[in-house]
C-alpha cells in the first residue's frame, strides 16, 4: 500500500515542529550540535528519512512533497543557524592570550658537579702527557691487595671494609688495580689517571660515602723521584682551583713509600676554618707516594731500573671545594633544584 501526499505531510510537520522545540531547548553549542546531527545530519538525520519514502508517493504527489520537503529543511537549516549565532553570542569570551609573556622555565640537562670535576681533572692531566685508562669494577682480591703489597692482616680488607663477592672477588676499594693491568700490559715509561667508580662499607656522612668516584695517578720511567711527584700534584692545584696554599703531610699506605698526603687551603671557608675542613683551614684532597718496589716487581717490572710515583684523589670530595658545597651527601640525592646550578 502506497502512502498518501496527506499522511506524508502530517509526519513531516510534527517532525518540524519537534525539531523547532529541540532547538529552542538546546542551551549549549554542543547540545545544538546532538540536534543537528540527529535531524538534518546527513548520515544519521532524521530528515533523510522522509526522503527516503519519496518513491513510495504517487507520480503526482512527488513535486508537491519534494517543494514541501525541501521547504522544512531550508527552516530548519536557517533555525540552526540562528540559535547557533545566539549561543555564541552569550557564550563567556575566551581567555586573551599575552603572545608577550615569556615562555615556562624549562628544565635543561646538567652535568653532575662530580663529572665535571672528573673531566676537569682528566684534560689537565692529559696536558701533562698523561693517558686515561680504566679497569674492571669487580675485581680479583690479588689486584686489589695481594699485588699493592698489603699484608694479608690489613684491616682494608677485612669485611666491615670491603664488600666481597665469591670466588675471590670483591667491589675495588680503589682503582689502584688499573695501575698493576697496565704495567703488566706496557713496558715504561708509563703515565696515566685511572678515573672510576669504587666501593667501600663507609658511613654516609658529610665527606663519606659508601660508592664514589676516584682517580688515581701513576707515573713510572728511569730516574723518577719526589721531587717530580711534588711538583706534578701542586702544578695540578694551581691549574684547578687557582692559586692556593698546598702541604704535602707524612702518611702510611702499603702501596707508596714514602707516601704522604696533600692538602689544599678550604675554598669554602677560605682558610679561617669551617665543618668541611674540620675548623683546620685545610682540606685533605689525595694521598701519594713513591711506589714501593714490591709493587713494581708484583707487575713484572724491574724495581732496579724503573721508579714510580702514584696518588689518588676523590672527584666527590673536590667538588665541595669547588663549587662551595657543604655537604658530600648532597650530591646523592638527585636534586633536580640543585643539578640545575651547573647547566652551562
Amino acid at each position: 500500500m502506497s502512502t498518501t501526499l496527506a499522511d506524508l505531510v502530517a509526519q513531516l510537520d510534527a517532525f518540524r515542529s519537534a525539531t523547532l522545540a529541540q532547538l529552542g531547548a538546546a542551551d549549549s553549542l554542543d547540545a545544538l550540535e546532538a540536534v543537528r546531527a540527529s535531524s538534518v545530519g546527513r548520515t544519521r538525520g532524521a530528515l533523510n528519512d522522509f526522503k527516503a519514502q519519496l518513491p513510495t508517493l504517487a507520480a503526482a504527489d512527488k513535486p508537491a512533497f519534494g517543494a514541501r520537503f525541501n521547504a522544512v529543511k531550508v527552516e530548519l537549516e536557517a533555525a540552526i543557524d540562528a540559535r547557533h549565532a545566539e549561543l555564541s553570542a552569550s557564550a563567556p569570551a575566551p581567555i586573551a592570550l599575552d603572545l608577550s609573556m615569556p615562555a615556562r622555565r624549562q628544565w635543561r640537562g646538567a652535568k653532575h658537579p662530580v663529572t665535571i670535576v672528573l673531566e676537569e681533572i682528566e684534560e689537565i692531566f692529559r696536558d701533562l702527557g698523561f693517558t686515561i685508562a680504566t679497569g674492571p669494577e669487580a675485581e680479583h682480591e690479588w689486584y686489589n691487595f695481594g699485588a699493592l703489597n698489603f699484608p694479608s692482616d690489613h684491616p682494608a680488607m677485612d669485611m666491615h671494609d670491603t664488600l666481597y663477592l665469591e670466588r675471590g672477588g670483591l667491589l675495588r676499594t680503589h682503582t689502584s688495580p688499573v695501575q698493576i693491568r697496565t704495567l703488566q700490559s706496557y713496558p715504561p715509561p708509563i703515565r696515566i689517571i685511572a678515573p672510576g667508580n669504587v666501593f667501600r662499607r663507609d658511613f654516609f656522612d658529610a665527606s663519606h660515602a659508601p660508592m664514589f668516584a676516584q682517580i688515581e695517578g701513576m707515573a713510572v720511567d728511569e730516574g723518577i723521584s719526589f721531587v717530580d711527584l711534588k711538583a706534578t700534584l701542586a702544578n695540578f692545584a694551581n691549574h684547578f682551583f687557582g692559586e692556593t696554599k698546598t702541604r704535602f703531610r707524612p702518611s702510611f699506605f702499603p702501596f707508596t713509600e714514602p707516601s704522604a698526603e696533600m692538602d689544599v687551603a678550604c675554598q669554602i671557608c677560605k682558610g679561617a676554618g669551617c665543618a668541611t675542613c674540620k675548623h683546620t683551614g685545610w682540606v685533605e684532597i689525595l694521598g701519594c707516594g713513591m711506589m714501593h718496589p714490591a709493587v713494581l716487581e708484583a707487575a713484572g717490572v724491574d724495581a732496579q731500573k724503573y721508579s714510580g710515583w702514584a696518588f689518588g684523589m676523590g672527584p666527590a670530595r673536590i667538588a665541595l671545594q669547588r663549587f662551595g658545597i657543604p655537604d658530600i651527601r648532597i650530591q646523592y640525592d638527585s636534586d633536580i633544584a640543585f643539578l640545575e646550578q651547573f647547566a652551562q
